[in-house]
C-alpha cells in the first residue's frame, strides 16, 4: 500500500454521491457478494455509468476471486476448484494422505459452510460435514500423524474441549482426544516422529513443564519428555519452524541461544538429548522455514547471510556441514513457507522476484539450479502455507486473487460478467474519488500521471479507451471529491490553485475546457464530499468558513457560491454526503449536530437544516454514503449499528433509522459505496476479506432476487514473525 494511503483514507468514498435510478421497493440485498474480480489493495472510489462500474483507490493488481486457500494444478498454475475460504486466511495445510486437506487458519467459512480456523476438504473437493473443531481462536500449525491431527496456535477451545493452544483431534469427527499439552502461549509449529510430538512456538510452559519456546511431547500422554534445549536470547525469541531428520531435530526462528549453545536462528539438536550438534549455519535474520531432503537442508525466512555465504531469504544447507551449497534463487522478501515435490521446491512468501524471475509470493523453483519454473499461480498477497498431493499444490495464506492483472489504481468492471475489462489508465498515485457520464469518466486523487500524460491530481478519462483527454485543470494539491451537473464538474480537496485559477479547496469546473468558473465559496478548510441537488451543492469537510460565512463542517452553496443559511453545525469532520428527497444524510467523524447528539450520521432537514430524529446509533465513523428513497447505505469503520453487532458496512431504513439485519461484515474499513442501476449496491475499501465470502477491496452485492442467478458473478489474520 502506498504512503498516500494513509492521508487519503479518512477523506475516500465520500467525494462521489451518485444519484441514479432505483426502484422504489426497498432493495434487499444478498448477504453473499457477486463473483467480481478483486483488487490487492484499497479501492477508494467507485463510479457506476451504464454496464460498466470503475474504481479507483492504491492498488496494483485485479484478478478473480479465489480466496485464500487454493487447489493449483502444478503444470498449469490454474485452480483446482477447490471450496473457497472466507473470513481470513489459511496458515497451515497438509494432505490428509487421501487426496484431501486439512487447513488451519483464521477463516471462518469453507465452501459457504461454518468452519471456525480449522477444516478438513475431502478428495472430493467437499468440506467434510462430520469434521468440524471449531477452535475459537487462530489455528497456525498442522501435524498429521495416523487417526490423530495435532493443531497448534491461539485458542483456548477445540474439539469440543478446554484445550490451551495445542490439541489433538481425531481426524475422523474432529473432538479433541484427551492428549492436552496447555501451552501458556501461542504454538507456531509442530512435527511428529514415532512416539513424540516436538513443538516451537512462544511458550514458556507446555507439557505440564517450564520449556522455552520449544519442547518434546509424549504422542501418549502429552507430558513433557526430559529434552529440553531451552531457545533463549535476542528480541522475542521464538521457535518458528522444527522438523525432524534421524536422530536430529532441526529448529529454527528467531533464538539466539539453544541446546547450551550459542546458535545464531537455526540449530540442529540432538533427539536424545537435546543438545546443539556441531552443525551451525549461523543465520544473519529469522529462520521461518525448514524443508529436509536427502542430504540438503533447505531454509527460508528474512535472513540475508547463512552458512557462510550471501544468501537472501532463502538457501540449502549441508546437512553434514551447514554450509550454503550453491543453489541461490535470491528472493527479494520474506520466504515463509517451502515444501519439496520431486525436483521442485515450492516456495511462498513476501516477494516479487525469486529464482531469476518476477514472481509474485509464490513460485516453482529446480532444486539443482534453483531457477524458477515457468509455474507463476501470482497471488496477490502473503503465502503462508504449501503442501502436494499428486497434481495438486496447496497453497494457504493471506491472498484474494490468484493470475491478476496489472492495474495502477484504477481499473473497470464488467456488471454483467464481474471481470475486468481492459481500461487501465495506470495512475501514479492514489485515486480518492471518481464520476463518469457519459464518455468521460472523471478521477480526482493524489497522482501527478495518468494514463501516460502529466495530469496533477485531476483528470479526465476516456470511458471507452482508458486514455487521458485534453481537459486538464492542473490542481495544486489533493483532490477528494468530485460531482457533476450538466457541464459544470465540481471539485473538493486540499487543493489552493485548479483550473488556472485561485481556488480554496472548493471549485466548478467547465466540463470542456477545465478552467474555473466565476463560482468561488473559497472554503478556509478541506472539503472531502459533495453532494448536489438541483442547484444546490452542499459540502462536507474540516472547514469553518465557505461561500463567505461562518459554517462548521457543513454548508449549502447556491449558483453563486454563496452560503445559503443552512448551517448544521457540525463538531467533528464531514467525510459522506448524500441526498434523497427532502434530507442531506452526513456522516463522519462527528458526535453532535447542533448540540444534538448524532454519532458519525444524521439525516439534516434541506429546509432548515436542522437534524431530523432519525439516528442510527453507529459506533465509530462514517466515510460513505448512497441513497434512495427506501434505504439509506452506510460504510465505514463501525462495529454496531442500531445498538447490534454491525461490521462497517449498514442498510439503514430512511423513515425509522432501523438497521437491516442485512450484515456482509467485510473484514476491515469501507470507504465507498454507490448504488447499482437495478438496486444491487457496490462497496469498496481496504477489506482483504467478508465474512462469507473471500472478497477483497471491492464486492457488489446483488439484490436478493438475483442471488440465485447463475454465471459468474453469483478479528485480522496473523502476520508471522519477520514478515511484511
Amino acid at each position: 500500500m502506498d504512503s498516500t494511503h494513509n492521508k487519503l483514507r479518512a477523506v475516500v468514498a465520500a467525494g462521489l454521491v451518485l444519484l441514479v435510478a432505483v426502484p422504489s421497493a426497498e432493495a434487499v440485498l444478498s448477504p453473499v457478494p457477486a463473483r467480481t474480480w478483486v483488487v490487492d489493495g484499497v479501492v477508494n472510489a467507485i463510479a457506476v455509468s451504464g454496464g460498466t462500474t470503475y474504481i479507483g483507490g492504491s492498488f496494483t493488481q485485479v484478478g478473480p476471486r479465489t480466496g485464500p486457500g487454493v487447489g493449483i494444478d502444478s503444470s498449469s498454475g490454474t485452480s483446482t476448484g477447490l471450496p473457497e475460504v472466507a473470513g481470513g486466511s489459511v496458515d497451515s495445510v497438509v494432505n490428509d494422505g487421501s487426496g484431501g486437506w486439512y487447513i488451519a487458519g483464521s477463516f471462518t467459512h469453507v465452501g459457504g459452510v461454518a468452519r471456525n480456523h480449522i477444516a478438513h476438504i475431502r478428495s472430493d473437493g467437499s468440506v467434510d460435514p462430520a469434521f468440524d473443531p471449531d477452535a475459537n481462536g487462530f489455528v497456525y500449525t498442522l501435524a498429521l500423524s495416523g487417526s490423530t491431527l495435532y493443531a497448534g496456535g491461539l485458542f483456548t477451545s477445540i474439539g469440543g474441549q478446554v484445550r490451551s493452544d495445542v490439541a489433538a483431534l481425531d481426524v475422523s469427527t474432529g473432538a479433541a482426544t484427551g492428549w492436552d499439552p496447555g501451552a501458556n502461549n501461542i504454538v507456531d509449529t509442530l512435527a511428529v516422529s514415532g512416539a513424540t510430538v516436538y513443538a516451537g512456538g512462544h511458550f514458556t510452559w507446555i507439557g505440564g513443564e517450564t520449556r522455552n519456546r520449544i519442547a518434546a511431547l509424549k504422542a501418549s500422554t502429552g507430558a513433557a519428555t526430559a529434552w529440553d534445549p531451552n531457545a533463549s536470547g535476542g528480541v522475542n525469541p521464538i521457535v518458528s519452524a522444527v522438523a525432524t531428520s534421524g536422530s536430529v531435530v532441526y529448529a529454527a526462528g528467531t533464538f539466539t541461544s539453544i541446546g547450551g549453545q550459542t546458535r545464531n536462528r537455526i540449530a540442529a539438536l540432538d533427539a536424545s538429548t537435546g543438545t546443539a550438534t556441531a552443525w551451525n549455519p549461523n543465520a544473519s535474520g529469522q529462520v521461518q522455514t525448514l524443508a529436509i531432503s536427502g542430504s540438503t537442508v533447505y531454509v527460508g525466512g528474512g535472513f540475508s547471510s547463512i552458512g557462510g555465504q550471501t544468501r537472501n531469504r532463502i538457501a540449502a544447507l549441508h546437512k553434514s556441514s551447514g554450509t550454503a551449497t550453491g543453489w541461490n534463487p535470491n528472493a527479494d522478501g520474506v520466504i515463509h513457507v517451502l515444501t519439496l515435490s520431486g525436483s521442485t521446491v515450492y516456495a511462498g512468501g513476501f516477494f516479487t522476484s525469486i529464482g531469476g524471475q518476477p514472481r509474485n509470493h509464490i513460485a516453482a523453483l529446480d532444486v539443482s539450479a534453483g531457477a524458477a519454473t515457468a509455474w507463476n499461480p501470482n497471488a496477490n498477497a502473503n503465502v503462508y502455507a504449501l503442501a502436494v498431493s499428486g497434481s495438486t499444490v496447496y497453497v494457504g495464506g493471506a491472498f484474494s486473487s490468484l493470475r491478476g492483472q496489472p492495474r495502477a489504481n484504477l481499473a473497470a468492471v464488467d456488471n454483467t460478467t464481474g471481470t475486468a475489462t481492459g481500461w487501465a489508465p495506470d495512475a501514479d498515485g492514489a485515486v480518492a474519488a471518481l464520476a463518469a457520464s457519459g464518455s468521460t469518466v472523471y478521477a480526482g486523487g493524489a497522482f501527478t500521471s495518468i494514463s501516460g500524460q502529466a495530469r496533477n491530481r485531476i483528470a479526465a478519462l476516456d470511458a471507452s479507451t482508458g486514455n487521458a483527454t485534453a481537459w486538464n485543470p492542473n490542481a495544486n494539491g489533493t483532490v477528494d471529491a468530485l460531482a457533476l451537473s450538466g457541464s459544470t464538474v465540481y471539485a473538493g480537496g486540499a487543493f489552493t490553485s485548479i483550473g488556472g485559477q485561485a481556488r480554496n479547496r472548493i471549485a466548478a469546473l467547465d466540463a470542456s475546457t477545465g478552467t474555473t468558473t466565476a463560482w468561488n465559496p473559497n472554503a478556509n478548510g478541506t472539503v472531502d464530499a459533495l453532494a448536489l441537488s438541483g442547484s444546490m451543492v452542499y459540502a462536507g469537510g474540516d472547514f469553518g468558513f465557505i461561500g463567505g460565512h461562518t459554517r462548521k463542517r457543513v454548508a449549502a452553496i447556491d449558483s453563486s457560491g454563496v452560503a445559503t443559511t443552512w448551517a448544521p453545525n457540525v463538531n467533528g469532520s464531514v467525510r459522506a454526503l448524500a441526498v434523497a428527497g427532502s434530507t442531506v444524510y452526513a456522516g463522519g467523524l462527528f458526535t453532535k449536530v447542533s448540540q444534538r447528539a448524532r454519532h458519525y450520521i444524521a439525516a439534516l432537514a434541506v429546509s432548515t437544516g436542522s437534524p431530523t430524529s432519525w439516528n442510527p446509533g453507529l459506533d465509530d465513523q462514517v466515510y460513505a454514503l448512497a441513497a434512495s428513497d427506501s434505504t439509506v447505505y452506510a460504510g465505514g469503520f463501525f462495529n454496531s449499528a442500531g445498538g447490534q453487532p454491525h461490521q462497517s458496512v449498514a442498510a439503514i431504513d430512511p423513515a425509522t433509522g432501523e438497521v437491516n439485519a442485512w450484515n456482509p461484515s467485510p473484514l476491515g474499513e469501507v470507504y465507498a459505496v454507490a448504488l447499482e442501476p437495478d438496486g444491487g449496491l457496490a462497496i469498496g475499501g481496504f477489506f482483504p476479506t467478508l465474512d462469507l465470502a473471500p472478497q477483497s477491496g471491492f464486492a457488489v452485492f446483488p439484490r436478493a432476487s438475483r442471488a440465485s442467478r447463475s454465471g459468474n458473478r453469483s478479528s485480522p489474520p496473523r502476520t508471522p514473525a519477520g514478515s511484511t
